[in-house]
């Protein structure tokens, strides 16, 4: 099915990952897609093997979503390729993690400015276009840290609590002008950040199965699990979801004590 035939999609932090898996599937879905990414040889990479999987028109932009000056040229850029942009999805996002009182304020600004002012920086400048038009989509890739606390990975919790803030705010605002403004929260997901983390330690293969061991359903998410309900939700047919967190975790979150 194609259920973003026509549509212009742009994804940050598209060039692996979960963002990679998103934007591999909306092309497969019909979409244009744009993949802003910092990392400039990891997002051209991405972008041309999307284009030559699906056959869609897939472009790579340089964005650092801490700028808000790159952020408002990757919108001009978009445009100029693909004309309007149809959908969001803010998924790039960075993990900083330390015990509170050990976390500088260089730490909380890093930290505040991808994952939560970046987030928001994106979405005001695309929504100008979207209310125009009276239709759009945004996608907001949160986290369980939005509802849950792990001890010492302070300040990502706090940002990713006031994400799903934003979401609400904005998806309640502009709910009666055609756009759709939802969050998703990935549980432990096998990235190739995920990866490289299993890779330092002295038994790579034995802290996976430590980490699996934990999931109720025994295994990590799939960035293409995480995809398919970003397909959903920038699509016509979920028009009537508004303001969620649809959490994908594997039912971590709903686990008491064993």
């Amino acid at each position: 099915m194609m259920r973003l035939e026509g549509k212009t999609a742009i994804v940050t932090g598209g060039g692996q990952g979960i963002g990679a898996a998103i934007a591999e599937r909306f092309a497969v879905e019909g979409a244009s897609v744009v993949i802003a990414e910092l990392n400039q040889d990891v997002g051209a990479h991405t972008a041309a093997e999307i284009a030559s999987k699906t056959g869609a028109d897939v472009a790579f932009i340089e964005t650092d979503v801490a700028s808000q000056e790159s952020i408002a040229a990757m919108h001009i850029e978009a445009k100029k390729l693909f004309g309007t942009v149809d959908v969001l999805v803010n998924n790039a996002g960075i993990a900083v993690f330390h015990e509170p009182l050990e976390s500088t304020m260089a730490h909380w600004h890093r930290c505040m400015s991808v994952d939560l002012e970046g987030v928001w920086h994106c979405c005001r400048q695309v929504l100008p276009d979207m209310l125009a038009q009276n239709d759009g989509a945004i996608i907001n890739i949160v986290s369980n840290h939005a509802f849950s606390i792990i001890k010492s990975t302070f300040p990502y919790p706090v940002a990713k609590h006031g994400l799903l803030g934003l979401t609400r705010a904005l998806a309640l605002e502009y709910a009666d002008r055609g756009v759709a403004i939802n969050a998703i929260s990935p549980g432990y997901t096998d990235t190739p950040i995920v990866a490289n983390h299993f890779a330092k330690e002295a038994d790579p293969a034995a802290a996976r199965a430590a980490v699996e061991a934990k999931q109720p359903v025994g295994r990590l998410c799939r960035p293409s699990e995480i995809a398919a309900v970003a397909a959903l939700l920038a699509s016509s047919e979920a028009r009537f979801i508004i303001g969620e967190n649809i959490v994908v975790d594997g039912g971590v979150s709903i686990r008491m004590y064993e």
